[in-house]
C-alpha cells in the first residue's frame, strides 16, 4: 500500500469509561450526542474488554499487544520497557507519522517527570504527562522541552484543540494519533461548570445492580455518578471536534476513528463504591469501542460485533487494518476480517485478569483470571472462587450459573478454554506473591507500588 493510500489512524482513549455509559447504549444519564452520531456511522464492538482493567496494564497491553503476565505490566506506576515492538513503533516502521497528546501512565519514573524520547514508544510529536486528574490547568511536557508547561483551563478541550491542529497540519504523510484524555476518570467534580450544572444528583438513574446500604452511602453515590456524567458530556464535545475536523480538512473517508477507554468503573454496581476498577464485573471491565472507517463500515454502518475485543487484540487488529507488519511479539488476535466483512468469531474469547490487586479499594480483592466469549463471563479466582454469567440473558451479572445444572456443560467449556488461554500465554496463575517476586516489585501497605510526583 502506497503511502497515500495508507488510512490514518485516530485513536481517541479516554479513561475509566464504562460501556453502558453512552447514550447509543440505553444510558438515560448520558448526554452524549456527538457520540451517539459517530455510533450510527462506526462498527460497535460491544463486547470490548479491558484486559487488566486499570490504568497501566490496560495501556500498556493496548501499545504492545501483551498480557501483564508477560510483560510484567500488572500495576500501576511501573516501567514498560523501551525494549517493546510496540504499536508506534510498527506504524513508523510502517511509514506514518506518530503522535500522543495526553495522559500516558506507562512510564514509571514519576508522574510528573519527564519522558525523553528512548521511553516514548515510538512516538515523534509528544505533549503528554506521565499522570495526573488535575484537569484544570493541568501539566505537560512540550516534545523534548524539559520545562513544564500548562494547558489552559479544561485539559482535554485544550487537547483537543492540539490534535485537531495536529491533523490539520498533517495531511500529506498518513499518521497515527493518541488522543489519550484523563476523564471520566475522578475526581468527579472539576468538569466545567456548565456541564456540571446539567446533571442533579437527586435525578441520576441507576442500574438494577446498584443498592444501597444507607442514605449516606446513596447520597455519596449519586453526587459522584452526577459528576461522572458531566465529564461525559463534556468529552462528547471533544468527540465531535475531532470528527468535524477531519471532515473539513477532507480526511474523514481515509482515517480510522476509534473511540473507546482503558478500563470502566463501577459507580456503586454490586455494592462496588465510586471510583472502583480492576474487579471482573462488566461495570469495571467492558468498555466502548467504535471503530469508524467509510470504505469498511459505510456499507454496515451501525453494525453490533459480539465477538470478544480484548486489549490486547487492538495492536494487531490496527495493523491488519492498515496492512501492516504485526509483531511476532504480539498475543492478541487481529480481529480486522470483523471490521472488513460481516462476520462473527465465535470461537474467539477475550482472557483477562488482575494479577495483584492494589491501591486502597483492592487491595484485599483475590486475583482472577477470566474469559468473556460472545455471550458468557466466567471467573476463577486465586480463592478457588467461581463465577458464570449469561451475558446475554442477564447483562447486569445478577446471578451467579456456576454449579447449576442446566449449564454445566457450558461451565465445563468455559473451565477447559480458560485453562487453555492461559497455558497459552505461560500464566501458571498462582497467588500475586509469586508475580511479585518474579518482577521485583516492592509494595506498601495497600499493595502498590510506591511512586513519586
Amino acid at each position: 500500500m502506497k503511502n497515500n493510500e495508507k488510512p490514518n489512524v485516530v485513536y481517541i482513549l479516554t479513561d475509566q469509561w464504562r460501556a453502558k455509559a453512552t447514550g447509543y447504549n440505553g444510558d438515560p444519564n448520558a448526554i452524549t450526542p456527538n457520540i451517539d452520531q459517530l455510533a450510527t456511522e462506526s462498527i460497535n464492538f460491544t463486547n470490548s474488554i479491558s484486559t487488566s482493567p486499570v490504568c497501566t496494564p490496560a495501556r500498556a497491553a493496548l501499545l504492545t499487544g501483551r498480557f501483564p503476565t508477560t510483560t510484567g505490566m500488572f500495576m500501576n506506576d511501573v516501567p514498560l520497557s523501551p525494549e517493546e515492538r510496540s504499536l508506534a513503533k510498527a506504524f513508523k516502521t510502517g511509514g506514518y507519522d506518530t503522535a500522543y497528546i495526553g495522559k500516558w501512565h506507562v512510564d514509571g519514573h514519576g508522574r510528573a517527570s519527564y519522558i525523553p524520547p528512548e521511553r516514548r514508544q515510538g512516538f515523534d510529536y509528544w505533549k503528554v504527562l506521565e499522570c495526573t486528574h488535575d484537569y484544570q490547568n493541568s501539566e505537560y511536557y512540550d516534545n523534548d522541552d524539559q520545562d513544564i508547561k500548562i494547558w489552559p483551563g479544561y485539559d482535554a478541550f485544550a487537547q483537543t484543540d492540539d490534535a485537531c491542529a495536529y491533523i490539520n497540519q498533517h495531511s500529506e504523510n498518513p499518521f497515527f494519533l493518541v488522543l489519550s484524555l484523563g476523564p471520566p476518570h475522578f475526581p468527579h467534580h472539576n468538569a466545567p461548570p456548565k456541564f456540571q450544572k446539567i446533571f442533579s444528583p437527586e435525578e441520576i438513574i441507576f442500574s438494577p445492580n446498584v443498592a444501597f446500604d444507607d442514605s449516606k452511602s446513596e447520597a455519596f453515590t449519586r453526587k459522584e455518578a452526577a459528576g461522572y456524567y458531566a465529564h461525559i458530556a463534556a468529552l462528547d464535545q471533544c468527540v465531535g471536534d475531532i470528527a468535524e475536523t477531519l471532515k473539513a480538512k477532507g480526511l474523514e473517508e481515509n482515517t480510522i476513528l476509534i473511540f473507546a477507554s482503558d478500563h470502566g468503573e463501577m459507580l456503586g454496581s454490586h455494592d462496588k463504591k465510586p471510583f472502583t476498577k480492576q474487579i471482573f464485573w462488566d461495570e469495571s471491565c467492558r468498555v466502548p469501542y467504535l471503530l469508524r472507517y467509510p470504505p469498511f463500515t459505510s456499507e454496515y454502518q451501525n453494525r453490533k460485533v459480539m465477538t470478544p475485543l480484548g486489549t490486547v487484540d487492538i495492536m494487531p487488529t490496527l495493523l491488519g487494518l492498515c496492512e501492516l507488519e504485526i509483531p511476532d511479539t504480539v498475543e492478541g488476535r487481529d480481529l480486522s476480517i470483523c471490521v472488513r466483512n460481516p462476520v462473527e468469531l465465535e470461537e474467539h474469547v477475550a482472557l483477562y485478569m488482575s494479577v495483584s490487586p492494589f491501591s486502597e479499594r483492592n487491595y484485599l480483592d483475590a486475583a482472577y483470571r477470566a474469559i468473556r466469549t460472545n455471550r458468557y463471563t466466567f471467573v476463577r479466582t486465586s480463592d478457588t472462587e467461581y463465577y458464570l454469567f449469561d451475558d446475554v440473558e442477564d447483562p447486569y451479572q445478577l446471578n451467579n450459573l456456576f454449579g447449576t445444572p442446566e449449564f454445566a456443560g457450558v461451565q465445563k467449556d468455559l473451565e477447559q478454554e480458560l485453562s487453555k488461554q492461559l497455558e497459552k500465554i505461560g500464566d501458571p496463575f498462582k497467588k500475586k506473591e509469586y508475580y511479585l517476586e518474579k518482577w521485583e516489585y516492592e509494595v506498601g501497605d495497600f499493595g502498590d507500588v510506591p511512586y513519586s510526583r
